[in-house]
């Protein structure tokens, strides 16, 4: 693809004028489509890829067994492709795309369909390898448990238009809305209202607050809470990412912020 406007540039390589040096740095994975041949086995597919990237004997022996052992895929190795199911597929396909060491690994929809267990397996993974490899990622989906436990920094964007470019928490500080805490308290109190935050739920002992970021600190809260009651316990609950992107839509924040910069 050539842009439209601007330039992409990749570890100094423009894409679609390098695309052999460009290629022979990155890694991709389709959650749609698999890059593995369909009637091989996975070993054998592998193999195939050791050659077509000229990884070295010892690289590829080395990352096959570190691969195998985190992804657990010794039971399905001498397995055709077509023969996998969506999870153990997806694991082959991470593998694959990352047999020669990539700088830059592309991941589109890297868990969709799958069970939870074969969803937290992949996530330690990628989380490995990122931390250990210092490879980048670079991670497309609609599965927000995806982003809320592998990225730091997110992009928005919505018709085509970026809305957000920045760091996860900062996007849920600014636009997370009103945080929660529960509180147990040591005895049952026929009320338990508190200047500056509202009381949601209160049954058997235990309240849930909800306050403002912008108005009052947790910590503040719980101090006034605590000098006017006997706690047993407590904990602050932020919202979710789900709960962030679902108001930024409802309310068209990201809109209404980047129009107001636009206009300064």
């Amino acid at each position: 693809l050539v842009p439209s406007g601007g330039k992409v540039v990749v570890n100094g390589r423009i894409p679609h004028k390098e695309r052999q040096q460009y290629v022979a740095r990155i890694g991709a994975v389709f959650g749609q489509r698999t890059t593995l041949w369909w009637d091989l086995p996975v070993i054998e597919s592998l193999e195939l890829l050791r050659h077509i990237y000229k990884v070295p004997a010892a690289r590829f022996s080395k990352n096959l067994a570190e691969f195998t052992d985190m992804l657990e895929m010794e039971p399905f190795l001498h397995t055709p492709v077509r023969s996998l199911s969506l999870g153990q597929r997806m694991r082959a396909d991470i593998a694959a795309a990352l047999l020669h060491n990539p700088d830059l690994l592309f991941l589109d929809e890297p868990t969709i369909g799958l069970d939870v267990v074969a969803k937290e397996r992949i996530r330690q993974f990628i989380q490995h390898i990122n931390a250990e490899r210092g490879t980048t990622v670079l991670l497309t989906t609609h599965d927000l448990a995806d982003v809320q436990r592998l990225c730091q920094r997110v992009m928005i964007i919505d018709r085509g238009k970026l809305l957000y470019d920045g760091r996860l928490q900062s996007l849920q500080d600014q636009f997370g809305g009103k945080r929660e805490l529960v509180v147990d308290f040591a005895e049952a109190y026929e009320t338990v209202a508190i200047e500056g935050a509202t009381v949601v739920e209160y049954q058997d002992s235990r309240a849930t607050y909800q306050f403002e970021r912008g108005e009052i600190s947790a910590s503040a809260l719980i101090g006034r809470i605590s000098n006017q009651y006997r706690v047993q316990d407590l904990a602050v609950r932020e919202p979710d990412i789900e709960a962030t992107i679902r108001r930024i839509y409802e309310e068209r924040l990201l809109e209404t912020a980047v129009s107001a910069k636009n206009e300064e």
